[in-house]
Parts: structure tokens; sequence; C-alpha cells
């Protein structure tokens, strides 16, 4: 929004107001006739670029979140470009920038605050670059192959947005001050009105602007599930006005009406919370299982949950994949059914490498990418045989019960993969069921055939993964 624009908005609804509370409005026969305010009309911007042609199904993504305080010592989008051949040959296709938007001042909170406090919806982070240097960057991306979406938030604002003028944009407390989301201690921010329908014309077109003007390919949204269902369906349905596009569109939450609106995704927070019961508390993995199936189940063709073992949050709030999955053997393992038993997978960056300690999102904390090359090697195998599997992917799933060891096997026509997985930090004997027991399969780490028999022995936190 131009300056004189934001000017005129920021004056003339506390002009009206002043003049009807205080008296001072003319006599009644003096005022000419007054119409209703018509609502703003928005003018959608011109299309940047070409919609990106590569924007993969559902059932393929590999999604990779980026941390741009963290991603680089530069902190911006240019050092972000150094890694995008590293990325693509981790076999990730689709990138989610942490939000890129200016951030608000006012109530701030840690060093650089908080990314998820907005301070305008339309403008870039100039701690992170420019317009400019973010179309780079979704170009670069767009010509290795890799969709890119951003993060958008709905449920709140900072208090130095423009949009905090608009008071009935706001929810308020009973003395009419503006109210932070309830439930929570965010006090950096102010929640979002729904029922204001001027307040949502503004974010469909603030949603629609940064698609026509990056050439962006969706959104992972955060807390949706603080946002009404009725508010997703009608953004979802505006964003798929646009022509030519196919977009990506991840509810951070875990709401089932949130495919219902259009989402594609949303969290697994369940299963992610069981498979850390399972390495941290030693529950059985047939918890897992469980969640597995209850999560999975009754979800339409085309829609999937999340699968991770790391996000901004869990790393910066709570631990690194090496703290909560007991090590580096463990967290790959833990890798191995995020990703292999249904949904689709995340990596968080700096995952990729092991990297061992916290990283904030408030301050800046690089991450250092020349340690554990190993690991990285290792998720690129483990990922380049999932994007090879249908199985895996989309297969029918069968599970083994056993309190310690992980074992399913996943069918797609005539593909089958088996899987098998120690959770725990200690050798285990794992006997196998009778329908997998004295078969033959190929192990997809080396190619080669291996005859099982009865049972198998596996080392701590080690996984098998056989094909045919």
């Amino acid at each position: 929004m131009s300056p004189p624009n934001r000017i005129a908005r920021r004056f003339l609804p506390w002009l009206s107001a002043w003049i009807l509370i205080s008296g001072c409005a003319p006599e009644q026969d003096q005022l000419p006739v007054q119409q209703a305010p018509a609502a703003v009309v928005y003018t959608d911007p011109p299309q940047y670029g070409s919609p990106f042609t590569g924007v993969p199904d559902t059932k393929d993504i590999v999604l990779y979140e980026i941390n741009l305080r963290a991603f680089s010592t530069s902190g911006n989008f240019s050092g972000l470009l150094s890694r995008l051949d590293s990325i693509k040959a981790l076999g990730v296709n689709t990138i989610w920038l942490m939000p890129t938007y200016p951030v608000g001042e006012v109530k701030s909170v840690g060093q650089l605050g908080s990314p998820y406090a907005v301070k305008n919806y339309k403008e870039v982070n100039p701690e992170f670059g420019t317009l400019a240097d973010l179309r780079n960057f979704v170009d670069q991306a767009h010509a290795k192959g890799m969709a890119v979406i951003l993060d958008w938030v709905a449920n709140h604002t900072a208090w130095d947005n423009p949009w905090i003028e608009n008071t009935t944009w706001y929810t308020r407390d009973g003395t009419g001050n503006i109210s932070i989301p309830p439930g929570t201690n965010w006090q950096d921010v102010a929640d979002l009105n729904f029922g204001s329908n001027a307040m949502r014309r503004a974010m469909f077109n603030a949603m629609k602007f940064w698609i026509l003007t990056a050439n962006v390919d969706g959104y992972r949204c955060d807390y949706a599930d603080g946002v009404p269902f009725d508010f997703w369906k009608a953004a979802i349905d505006t964003l798929h006005t646009i022509p030519n596009r196919k977009l990506i569109l991840l509810a951070e939450g875990s709401r089932p009406d949130h495919f219902g609106a259009g989402f594609q995704l949303n969290y697994a927070w369940e299963y992610f919370g069981t498979l850390i019961n399972v390495y941290k508390n030693n529950n059985p993995i047939t918890d897992l299982l469980t969640v597995n199936t209850t999560e999975q189940s009754g979800l339409a063709p085309g829609v999937f949950k999340l699968r991770f073992t790391s996000n901004h949050d869990e790393v910066a709030w709570n631990d690194t994949p090496l703290g909560l999955f007991n090590g580096q053997a463990g967290s790959m393992a833990a890798f191995v059914l995020t990703a292999y038993m249904g949904g689709v997978p995340l990596i968080y960056n700096g995952q990729e490498v092991g990297c061992p300690v916290k990283l904030p999102f408030f301050s800046r904390s690089p991450i250092d990418w020349t340690i554990n090359p190993g690991m990285n090697v290792t998720y690129r195998k483990l990922i380049a045989f999932r994007k090879s599997s249908e199985a895996v992917k989309q297969g029918f799933i069968q599970t083994f019960n056993h309190p310690d060891v992980a074992a399913f096997k996943r069918t797609h026509n005539t593909e089958q993969v088996l899987v098998i997985v120690n959770v725990r930090n200690a050798p285990v004997t794992y006997t196998l069921d009778a329908s997998i027991a004295n078969t033959s399969w190929i192990r997809t780490s080396d190619g080669t055939t291996i005859n099982l028999s009865t049972q198998v022995s596996l080392q701590a936190y080690e996984y098998l993964i056989f094909k045919k």
C-alpha cells in the first residue's frame, strides 16, 4: 500500500468516530444524506513470471523448511542460494520459507522479534532482502525443479501492523482493548476478528498478492487450528480463482475439517508425540502403529498428514532430533518411520547433518553445514528410495505387532516394501510373522538379495528396508 493511502486509512476512521461520540456533528438538517461506506475494492497485481509447472502431487512432496536466520551466516535470501543444489540433491521438491514479512517492533520479544508477528502482509522483511531478492530465490528454486511455499500467519498480526487502526478487525476484551490470541501468552501479537468481512477481504487479497507478485506456489498456514473453517474455505476458494495454478496448501494443525476447507496436508501431531514416548518412555511400538491407523483412517484421496521428527518450534523450544531420539542412530531410525509409514515427510534445515544445537528463530544462530556428512548421505538414500516407491507413498500397510520393533509391509499393485525398525537402544532378535518368514527380498541399501528365515537380529536402532 502506498504511503498516502496508508495515512488516509489511519486518519479517516478516527475522525469519523470522534465526530460521532463528541457531539460536535452539525445539526441533522444541515447534514447531507450519508451513504453506507463502500467496501474497499482490491486490485490484484500483475502476475510476475510464469506459474511453475513442476509443482508435485501431494503424495510426492518432500518438504524442506528453512529458517532464514539459521540457514546461513548472512541470514538473508542471498545466503540461501549457495545451498540450493544441496537441498535439491537431498531429494527435496518443495521448500517452505518461514515468514518473510517485516517483524513488528511494538511489544516485540527476543533479539530480533518473532517472524510470526507480521508488521505488513504485503512487504518483504528488509532483514532478509528485497522483493527482487525473493523473486530471484523463487526463480532459482523453480529452475532446479523445486516449488516454494511461504508461511502465512492468519490468526494475528503485530501491534504495529497498519491494520490495527481498524479496531473492528480485531477481537477486544470487555473494556474494548484489543486482545492477544485466547489461550496463549503471545503478548507480541493482536488477535484478528474473523467476524469482520472487511478484514477477511483484505487477507484474501494479501494471500493472492504473493502468488502473483513473487510467483510462489502456496502456503504453510500457521496456527490453522486457531482460525475458523469458513475463513479457510473462502480463502482457499479465492486462491483457486488465480488461473493456471497448482497450489500446495499445508495447515499447521490437526483438525479434520482442514481437508474440507481445501488443504491437502495438515500436521501429524499425535504421531509425533507418540513416537517421542516410544523413544523416551519405552512405550510399546504398538502405540505408534495404532496412531498411524487412526490418523490415516478416513482420509480422502489426495490428502495426507505431514510427518516429521523436527520442525522450527521443536528445535527452538524442545530439542533437536538427536536429543529427542537418542543420538544419530535413533534419529535416523525415527526418520525412517516418519517417511515410510505414511504421510508426507518434512525435513527442517540442519536435520540432514545432525545439527546438535537448538536453533532459535527470534535471533540468529547459523548452522554448521560441515558436520556429519555421512548423515546427509543416508538421508539422500532414504529419500531417493521413497520417491521411487509408490508402495511407500500410497501403498496398503500391513503391520506386525511387537513391543520393540516396528515392522510393516506396504503394497501397491505388484510392488512390496518391507520395513523393520528397532526402536530400542539395545540389540533385539525379532521373530518374523509367518507371512514374511522364509521369503526373499532385495535390500534397498545395496541391491543385494536377502533370504529371510524366521528371525532377524537387529543392533540398537538398526533398520532394514527391503523391496520386491
